[in-house]
């Protein structure tokens, strides 16, 4: 696998097409599967189909005359879309589903049929076939082993909570039975205390909102999933954030109740799927649906013709029991979510590690409380008050070695993801998915679901099917630095930063002194133990997909229309670990154009200023370094080592040199450059460089670069920390500026265009060339309040007057990110349809390093295509149709560079 600012994708191609062709379903005579067969189904008992009679015939279409008869095996079929039947979202009378197969030269020798989902994979039925008996058993293990990944992706999507649910039951049958505490990982042990007492303070609430009278406004959600669920999905998502939460052991209460009660609602929906789909097989089913059918078209002129009178409270009603569940909303989410936490709050408890010659009984303290906190401005003024809930130290302590073993609900598909069909139709079989993330941006949502984005969802669809696995030699690496401590290769270190001891001497500067230096390296200490946990989280992913063949990450967009995997742990979107980690599950051959590839690869990302070389040196460079390669290859951990040496940093930092030069008596910023000189590095200046021609301000500069000189850790006085931010903001912005001015004057000119639009009290709007509308979401949010159980919760929500400021400062940068996403699905169509693999990171592009040259070739014709377009002039001319009574400013000069010459360019992608 070859990275070009770039690296991976490939596609799964089924043997055999799920839906070539279909016909009314008609019965095989004779051919009937007792509902005794169905106890082995792998859903739970009350999702299987109750049949009113003892028998159902297994259907299937015929597409064409039969030479004899055949009989089929469940196992035989593969079907993309086969959850579709499960969740509902088909409302025929379906049983089977018809697939024609033809063979070279010969018509058409069997038709399979796709089984109903609440048939079990065991029973068996004998398989005839007149020719290719070989080829036939291949491709019936094939669909064999496709139909098993299926079974257990529908499980993982649909059972995770329940399975949690029920190994906490089974490890309280054992710690009765054997009375003793089974040994167990820190936070699995704090869950298995916590997890009766919690369950049981549930079922109590839940029987309570049924009886009371005057229930509460959480009352119609509490009932909707059992307890032990329930409790399990309090206790893993609170614990989830308070292990990856930026303060030390707490996390804010409207963040948890919200959080808590959005998992709740989401799995409540999961199992009314399965209901919904269970409740509509019968074996009636057929005669039933012609009914609905003629009742819908009913419903549906009855509907427009409401419309027309302009009833709509009327239409309202009659669609209130017709449409989809809808969202509870933030309001109904944290109602739920604060009741919840606090009955978590009432029933956890932890046991504090007393001194063993203490003759005195343990001390048992609640393992979380509810608390506030000031929210401060940096001059020390009070400005906000907020409820947070903190955990004890005792639980604290344990999180950063153990967080592996919290329970991952959800991880990468075992079988290719569904296609995209609609706003949420696609990606997981059953978890809720939606094509973009609008962050509840209603605007935004209306576009999406209103314009046809066929490109779009065949590009997702193709980000989707690349096939990966874990790289397990590296993981091993991993595991084993990551045993010795960490520290090294970019992983944090597994020890705290020791606090300074306190001055002797009471010396008002050196107390001074020593405060800023315990505060520094408390939260120092804070950061890395949330690093620690996410560092855990990851390996737990790898470790559940190690000895996966391979998996798949369904992709969907943010309002820009940049793709991202739909998996927040483990995915090569994420940190150099995850990359690390991960890689293509189907190899091929390098030959010499790949190897080729691959040392340029490695010279890029050994970094320290290699990576600007000309290609042939970077291969110099990697022939010079042979033996430190394998070395590192075959012993990485104790050999020379020579890999953990990469990215050094490299040096830019010529202006800082001749001001450091200056005399400070007559030029102050002399002192500063000193301070500096010895200090810029490329990551110093990167991430300021990268964001400059997007507008970034001056005041974003000066952050950008006091945080990277933080992390370096040479400058311990705040107040020149501070200085020297602003120098170094102020040279690195001026350098920029002579370098990029054609650059920023047409992001001067797209803000301007926003400004315009936005004083209007509009959103900027505009429409990407794959023909996806793009909505900007910035509004001047309002806040309410809602009275919890725990506290007042202030809320926001989208309020209706734009933001004037955010709709200028950020549509330069989102309508560059929106050109970089159509590039990149561009490209990813292409490199599909010449059978290359392909996955993407923005604007880094990935693929086997056989393929780099091909896919140099198709991203620079993809890039030629995509800017041919006038892109800018359709802009303006949309923003004039849409407004016609504003002027605009006329569109900035064009430069006569010759876009062809992009083809022949060897470093316009490095």
């Amino acid at each position: 696998m070859s990275r070009q600012k770039p690296s991976k994708n490939s596609v799964l191609d089924l043997p055999f097409p799920s839906c070539l062709a279909s016909t009314r379903p008609r019965p095989v005579p004779g051919r009937c599967v007792p509902l005794s067969a169905l106890r082995s189904s792998p859903f739970p008992l009350r999702y299987e189909l109750q049949e009113p009679e003892d028998s159902f015939p297994v259907v299937f279409s015929q597409i064409s005359p039969l030479q004899s008869p055949l009989v089929l095996d469940p196992d035989d079929v593969v079907d993309d879309d086969a959850a579709g039947y499960l969740n509902g979202a088909y409302s025929s009378s379906w049983l089977g589903r018809g697939i024609a197969l033809d063979f070279p030269g010969e018509a058409v020798k069997r038709v399979f049929c796709e089984e109903p989902a609440w048939i079990p994979p065991g029973y068996s039925i004998e398989l005839v076939a007149e020719s290719h008996v070989g080829s036939l058993e291949c491709r019936r293990a094939d669909r064999r082993k496709c139909n098993s990944l299926r079974r257990r992706q529908i499980k993982a999507e649909t059972e995770a909570w329940e399975r949690a649910a029920q190994e906490y039951k089974e490890l309280e049958r054992e710690m009765l039975e054997k009375k003793l505490a089974p040994s167990l990982p820190y936070v699995k042990s704090l869950f298995l205390g916590w997890f009766e007492p919690l369950r049981d303070a549930i079922e109590r609430e839940q029987r309570l909102q049924k009886t009371k009278p005057q229930k509460a406004a959480y009352a119609p959600h509490i009932g909707l999933l059992p307890a032990d669920k329930m409790a399990v999905i309090v206790m893993h998502k609170m614990m989830g954030l308070l292990m990856v939460g930026q303060e030390e052991g707490c996390v804010r209460l409207v963040q948890a109740a919200i959080r808590i009660g959005e998992a709740i609602e989401q799995e409540f929906k999961i199992q009314a799927y399965l209901e919904k789909s269970k409740r509509r097989r019968r074996k009636n089913e057929g005669d039933q649906n012609v009914i609905l059918c003629k009742q819908q078209e009913i419903l549906r002129k009855k509907v427009m013709r409401l419309i027309k009178m302009k009833q709509l409270i009327e239409v309202q009603k009659l669609l209130r029991n017709e449409i989809e569940m809808e969202s509870w909303g933030r309001d109904g989410q944290a109602k739920l979510g604060s009741r919840l936490i606090e009955l978590l709050l009432e029933s956890a408890f932890v046991q504090v590690p007393c001194d063993s010659l203490a003759d005195c009984p343990p001390e048992i303290l609640p393992a979380f409380r509810h608390t506030f906190k000031n929210i401060s401005k940096e001059n020390g003024k009070s400005i906000n008050r907020y409820g947070v809930i903190e955990c004890d130290p005792v639980v604290h302590k344990g999180f950063d070695s153990t967080a592996r073993h919290m329970i991952i609900p959800y991880l990468p598909m075992l079988i290719p993801p569904k296609s995209w069909k609609g706003y949420d139709n696609g990606g997981h079989l059953f978890l809720p998915s939606y094509v973009m993330r609008t962050h509840g941006a209603q605007e935004q949502q209306k576009a999406i679901k209103s314009v046809p984005r066929k490109q779009l969802q065949k590009a997702l669809d193709t980000l989707g099917r690349t096939k990966w696995r874990i790289n397990r030699r590296i993981l091993d690496v991993i595991e084993i630095a990551w045993s010795r401590g960490g520290g090294i290769a970019g992983l944090v270190d597994r020890k705290d930063i020791q606090l300074p001891d306190r001055p002797e001497i009471e010396d008002l500067t050196e107390i001074k002194k020593w405060r800023w230096s315990t505060r520094k390296a408390k939260k120092a200490n804070s950061e890395m133990h949330a690093q620690r946990c996410d560092v855990e989280l990851k390996l737990s992913v790898a470790h559940k997909m190690r000895d996966e063949e391979g998996f798949y990450y369904p992709h969907n967009i943010d309002f820009r229309g940049r793709a991202y995997p739909m998996h927040s742990h483990l995915n090569h979107l994420s940190s150099d670990l995850c990359r690390g980690i991960l890689e293509f599950s189907e190899g091929k051959p390098l030959g010499k154009s790949g190897l080729h590839w691959l040392k340029i690869h490695l010279a890029n990302i050994y970094g320290g200023g290699v990576e600007k070389l000309s290609y042939d040196r970077r291969l110099t460079f990697v022939e010079n370094h042979l033996r430190d390669i394998f070395d590192s290859a075959e012993n990485p951990i104790d050999g020379n080592r020579w890999w953990i040496s990469a990215e050094d940093p490299f040096q830019v930092k010529e202006i800082m040199r001749k001001d450091s030069e200056k005399d400070p008596t007559v030029d102050p910023t002399a002192l500063l450059a000193k301070v500096l000189v010895d200090q810029v590095d490329r990551k110093l200046v990167k991430q300021t460089v990268m964001t400059s021609v997007y507008g970034v301000t001056y005041v974003g500069a000066r952050e950008q670069i006091k945080r990277r000189l933080e992390e370096k850790g040479l400058i311990t006085d705040d107040r020149l920390l501070f200085g020297a931010s602003c120098y170094a903001a102020k040279v690195t912005l001026n350098a920029l500026g002579e370098m990029f001015e054609a650059a920023r004057g047409i992001m001067k000119w797209l803000g301007d265009c926003a400004k315009i639009i936005a004083s209007e009290n509009e959103p900027v709007k505009w429409t990407t060339p794959l023909g996806l509308p793009v909505v900007q979401p910035y509004r001047n949010s309002e806040r309410h309040q809602i009275r919890t159980s725990l506290q007042v919760l202030t809320l926001q929500r989208e309020g209706q007057s734009v933001s004037v400021k955010r709709q200028k400062t950020a549509f330069p940068p989102n309508f560059v990110h929106s050109l970089d996403g159509s590039h990149m699905m561009m490209t990813a169509i292409s490199c599909k349809n010449a059978g290359l693999h392909f996955a993407g990171v923005h604007d880094s592009f990935w693929t086997h390093a056989c393929d780099v040259d091909r896919m140099n070739q198709i991203l620079r014709e993809e890039f030629v295509a995509l800017y041919n377009i006038p892109i800018l002039e359709n802009l303006l001319d949309g923003f004039q149709t849409s407004f016609p009574m504003l002027t605009f400013p006329p569109l900035p000069d064009r430069g006569d560079f010759d876009l062809k010459k992009v083809l022949e360019s060897p470093y316009f992608f490095n």
